[in-house]
């Protein structure tokens, strides 16, 4: 081998030595990846309180006159120490996938019966109460809306008994 495949070898195996210890040499650490937020599911969904709807909907504990049940045209807010046709006790989030008022309605009542059973339990059947959700028409509902309000009522038929308190 003349010199100058001498120089021409040393060269050749000085770049196979630099290309390997580049191909070899340990890629900079990344940064894990943050772990994913932890996941919470409330027992109860709750709708945001600083949504407005285009029906009636209520937070619990707040008392109403309802057209149903009384001379008026509008559901309207009454302090609960008033004479009053409904009380909300709870909300709850319908479900997807419903597609007429009846069956808005029907699950309204599905979701409001536990706590509608509760109510009846500690009001130790003195009073009959009636299940009496206040929920978004099939028009809302398509729109996006599935905030119900679950309340009670002491009758079922207009100008009926009225409540004088709150629940307790």
């Amino acid at each position: 081998m003349n010199g100058r495949q001498k120089a021409f070898l040393a060269v050749l195996v000085a770049a196979l030595v630099t290309a390997g210890a580049i191909a070899l040499w340990p890629a900079p650490k990344k940064p894990a990846a943050a772990p994913p937020p932890p996941t919470t599911t409330s027992p109860t969904p709750s709708p945001s309180p600083s949504k407005t709807y285009p029906y009636p909907f209520y937070p619990p504990g707040t008392c109403l006159t309802v057209p149903w049940l009384s001379d008026v045209t509008t559901t309207a807010v009454v302090p609960c120490d008033q004479p009053h046709d409904s009380e909300t006790i709870s909300v709850v989030v319908l479900p997807e996938g419903l597609t007429t008022d009846g069956t808005i309605i029907q699950a309204t009542l599905g979701l409001c019966k536990e706590q509608y059973t509760a109510v009846r339990q500690r009001q130790e059947g003195k009073t009959p109460y009636y299940n009496s959700p206040l929920s978004p028409g099939a028009q809302y509902y398509r729109q996006g809306y599935r905030d119900a309000s679950c309340a009670v009522t002491t009758s079922n038929q207009n100008d009926g008994r009225k409540m004088t308190a709150p629940l307790h």
